[in-house]
């Protein structure tokens, strides 16, 4: 079937050729054909163009979008959005006064998601999942991370990537799944963590990789958590297995994660609030994505990742959501690039591409989604009546977005 889609106010991010991500000054440039076209067969974008280059096309369906705006659906390549239950106790906690490692040494945090969704079945886990995925896809996300790491159990963690698994097969959106066993050390495990991390290299990794259950491997790699000597071990045992770097690293330290992620060759490195001049320079010599992650921020009320300074060094950027029950509860990409702009100081431009070009390029999958180009996937969302893209971040407490197209149909 052929749709032809007409009178587009705005076709953003056209990208004639296949880019992989954007850097520095590029970043502030964001492609757009105005009053455009643009033609889908299937599941996939053929061609656009001016209204004024239009032929006449035999088409199956022809949808007039004038006053409308399209532009790719957004990649989120951050979230732990297969958990348990809401947290919103240490969300009060917090507003008492308790900090994030305050919390989690009464054990609240991680460990508090662990010991919850060890008591929920495959199948609740699931149905939550599911109810959250349709809300984010709403709201314009066409792309998706899950990460495991509320397990901290070899059946607790399989039980979680099953989970993600069946999520794959269920939503008509690219999902990603990633291993993130060392998330924590559990209670059982405070004191002899070398039998954790064993247990992590030695059983939990090779029978997740049997299974074919995970894209991706994940540390956290934080004062408390897992040292940058204990994540290279891990993700060097990950390596063996074809598990591809995607690590947490200077949330509150910066303690060598990026050197280690680099080194790795990690797909990207997420959160970044905490940057050094040696953590930056390490990253321009790599292909790994840096990854912001500002609605943890907004909601932990701690620092925002220096976007100027990594933008500015011509180094690239992507934003992800980080949707989770105690840091972040929520997938509103729509807010992360919102608050990109008011927070981190990033143009409209450049939250943009780093919310989609760059972030499919942090989920591996440039050569499908990510802009609009001839070939890739017609995944994209049609605004409301909008004066301009501007108007998506300045508008961050309304839904702009009118339609989804998700494979070249609406959703």
């Amino acid at each position: 079937m052929t749709t032809l889609f007409i009178n587009i106010k705005e076709l953003i991010q056209v990208r004639e050729l296949s880019e992989d991500k954007v850097y520095g000054k590029d970043m502030g440039i964001l492609p757009i054909i105005k009053n455009a076209f643009m033609l889908i067969k299937g599941h996939t974008i053929i061609d656009f163009g001016s209204m004024d280059n239009l032929s006449l096309k035999k088409t199956d369906k022809v949808v007039d979008l004038t006053g409308k705006l399209v532009l790719p659906t957004w990649c989120d390549s951050h979230t732990h959005i297969v958990y348990a239950d809401s947290r919103e106790d240490e969300f009060v906690d917090r507003i008492k006064g308790l900090s994030y490692h305050e919390i989690a040494e009464k054990g609240g945090g991680i460990l508090n998601s662990a010991k919850k969704l060890q008591d929920k079945t495959e199948d609740q886990l699931y149905k939550d999942a599911v109810t959250r995925i349709e809300e984010i896809i709403k709201s314009g996300t066409g792309a998706l991370e899950i990460k495991s790491g509320y397990g901290l159990t070899l059946d607790s963690e399989l039980k979680m990537l099953q989970v993600i698994k069946k999520l794959k097969e269920t939503f008509p959106i690219p999902i990603k799944a990633t291993f993130l066993g060392a998330h924590a050390i559990p209670s059982k495990y405070k004191e002899n963590r070398e039998e954790y991390i064993e247990l992590i290299i030695n059983n939990i990794i090779p029978e997740v990789a049997s299974q074919k259950l995970a894209d991706y491997i994940d540390v956290f790699c934080e004062k408390g958590y897992f040292s940058a000597e204990e994540t290279d071990c891990i993700l060097k045992a990950g390596a063996i297995h074809g598990l591809i770097p995607k690590i947490h690293v200077n949330q509150f330290n910066s303690v060598g994660g990026v050197k280690v992620g680099v080194n790795n060759n990690a797909l990207s490195v997420d959160h970044l609030e905490v940057l050094t001049d040696e953590d930056l320079s390490i990253l321009s010599k790599s292909d790994t994505m840096p990854v912001a992650l500002p609605s943890c921020s907004f909601f932990l009320g701690i620092p925002y990742t220096n976007a100027r300074k990594i933008i500015d060094s011509n180094v690239p950027l992507a934003l992800a959501t980080d949707f989770n029950p105690g840091s972040t509860p929520s997938g509103n990409m729509n807010f992360v690039v919102s608050l990109a702009c008011i927070k981190l100081k990033m143009t409209p431009e450049e939250a943009i591409n780093a919310a989609t070009m760059n972030a499919a390029y942090a989920l591996n999958l440039s050569e499908k989604i990510g802009s609009i180009t001839r070939g890739k996937l017609a995944n994209f969302m049609i605004t409301k009546s909008i004066k301009s893209y501007n108007f998506l971040p300045y508008n961050f407490g309304s839904n702009s977005i009118e339609r989804i197209y998700l494979n070249g149909i609406e959703y």
